[in-house]
């Protein structure tokens, strides 16, 4: 899985690629997924258990459903796409990577089937991204509407479950967050350092054969490090040294 032009095996099983767009896309559902907060403490509770490498990772993973669900119905998958190379190289030294800036006026909306949906996806990815270079001990929270979003939008929701769920079980064994959701400081100033935790790869996600080790997951992520085309993508900035 060295590129993402490979698609999924679990994405192809779950219909979300070429799949007409049937979901409902009502004001009371964008409503929910841009204020998600409010009727998932369930879900931010799991999410509050893995850690910050482990959260990009699932940022990632979640918005290549959402890319691969869009494919054929939208250009912005293209600049998509940029992201999510982004977002795994920032994994692996986010100070090579410059910030996912996504429409910081303000200037679209999230009506529309196909763009809107794309534009929440987007706008959460931004403020993860965000929370993620900041160090902020919340950034887990962030993840929410990304993980309701793709889910609404997949055609076999059972498939999508299946592997939502297997996957933050795996993570909160493997990449478990280090500190309490109850003893943060709710004024968010507080920094937190995540460059010592493991690295993770694609493969963790989509690659039913993986065999995880630290060891594994550091050398997939530099071979699809090394494929990709630096020059091409805005969000990279490789001239930069690690820090």
């Amino acid at each position: 899985m060295r590129n993402l032009n490979n698609v999924p095996k679990v994405i192809s099983e779950a219909k979300s690629i070429g799949h007409a767009i049937d979901f409902k896309w009502t004001k009371k559902k964008i409503d929910q997924l841009l204020d998600p907060l409010v009727g998932n403490e369930e879900l931010e509770d799991i999410l509050m258990q893995i850690n910050h490498k482990g959260c990009m990772g699932l940022t990632a993973a979640l918005l290549e459903w959402v890319n691969w669900r869009f494919t054929g119905y939208s250009q912005t998958t293209n600049d998509t796409q940029k992201r999510l190379e982004a977002l795994w190289c920032s994994i692996s030294n986010r100070e090579q990577t410059n910030p996912l800036l996504f429409d910081t006026n303000f200037d679209l909306s999230a009506s529309g089937s196909v763009n809107g949906a794309i534009w929440i996806a987007l706008m959460n990815v931004r403020m993860i991204d965000v929370r993620y270079r900041k160090g902020s001990y919340f950034l887990q929270n962030e993840l929410i509407g990304l993980v309701l979003l793709a889910r609404h939008i997949t055609p076999k929701k059972k498939i999508f479950d299946k592997w939502f769920n297997s996957t933050v079980i795996e993570l909160t064994r493997l990449y478990p967050c280090s500190y309490n959701n109850m003893e943060l400081d709710e004024s968010d100033e507080d920094v937190y350092d995540s460059s010592h935790e493991p690295v993770i790869c694609r493969e963790f996600f989509f690659d039913p054969e993986f065999k995880y080790s630290v060891e594994a997951s550091e050398n997939a992520i530099h071979n699809f490090i090394d494929n990709l085309d630096v020059k091409a993508n805005p969000f990279l900035d490789f001239s930069r040294k690690a820090s």
